[in-house]
C-alpha cells in the first residue's frame, strides 16, 4: 500500500513518542505494587511502572497513593519512567546522567547510596571517595563527576539542606548576596563558613563577603 511521499510511520511514532515523553512531568495516582526499585501506579485507570531509587522508596512505603516526578528516559532500545519523590533528587538525577559514562541505572544507584544532598556535598567538596564508595563508581568517574557537576549542583537543592549552620544575620545576608552573585550554594556556604572560623570577630557585611570571594 503506497502511504505517499513523505509518509514514515517509522518516524511518525518517534516523534510521538518524544512528544509524549515531553508531557509527562509527573504521576499522581494509587500505589498498588511497591518494591525498593519499581512501583506500579494506578492513574485514573492507566497502569504505569516507574522505576525509583531507595530514597524514594523510603519516603513512599507507607503510603497508598501519592505524586512522583517523573523523568522519562529514551533509548533506542526502549523507555523507562524513572521516579522521584521530590523536584531536587529528579534534577540530580538529569545532572548526574548529563556526565559521560553516567547511565540511568548508575545514577539511580548513587541517589539509592546517598541522599540528593549529600552527593551534592560529595561533589562540591571533592570528596571522590565517597563517590567511588559506590557500586559502578570507578575513580575515573567520580573525578569527571566533580569536575563536570561542581558548578552546578548547588543550584538544583533546596536552600534548607545547606542552611542549618547559618544561625546569624550577618551570615544569612552574606550567604544571600553571594548566591545572588551567581555562586552555587554548597559552595559559598563552605568558604563562608571558613572565613568565619578563621576571623570569628568579622562583623562588616562588605568585608566578609571580599574575603569570601577571594577564597572561592
Amino acid at each position: 500500500m503506497d502511504r505517499g511521499p513523505g509518509t514514515n510511520p517509522l518516524g511518525n511514532a518517534k516523534i510521538f513518542s518524544l512528544i509524549f515523553a515531553a508531557m509527562i512531568a509527573f504521576l499522581r495516582g494509587n500505589y498498588v505494587f511497591k518494591t525498593p526499585t519499581v512501583v506500579h501506579m494506578d492513574v485514573n485507570g492507566v497502569g504505569y511502572e516507574v522505576h525509583i531509587s531507595l530514597n524514594t522508596y523510603s519516603r513512599i512505603q507507607h503510603l497508598e497513593k501519592g505524586l512522583l516526578q517523573i523523568h522519562h528516559h529514551i533509548r533506542e532500545d526502549g523507555q523507562t519512567l524513572y521516579g522521584f519523590f521530590e523536584s531536587p533528587e529528579k534534577e540530580m538525577f538529569i545532572q548526574l546522567i548529563s556526565v559521560s559514562g553516567v547511565g540511568a541505572s548508575t545514577a539511580r544507584m548513587m541517589l539509592s547510596s546517598l541522599k540528593p544532598e549529600e552527593l551534592a556535598r560529595a561533589i562540591v567538596q571533592g570528596n571522590s571517595k565517597l563517590l567511588e564508595s559506590i557500586k559502578g563508581i570507578g575513580k575515573k568517574s567520580a573525578e569527571r563527576i566533580i569536575l563536570e557537576l561542581r558548578d552546578k549542583v548547588g543550584k538544583i537543592l533546596p536552600e534548607t539542606n545547606f542552611s542549618s549552620l547559618i544561625n546569624n544575620t550577618l551570615e544569612q545576608d552574606a550567604l544571600n548576596a553571594l548566591t545572588a552573585l551567581g555562586i552555587g550554594r554548597p559552595v559559598a556556604e563552605q568558604a563562608l563558613k571558613r572565613v568565619l572560623t578563621a576571623e570569628p570577630g568579622s562583623d562588616k557585611l562588605e568585608e566578609v563577603i571580599k574575603k569570601v570571594l577571594k577564597n572561592l
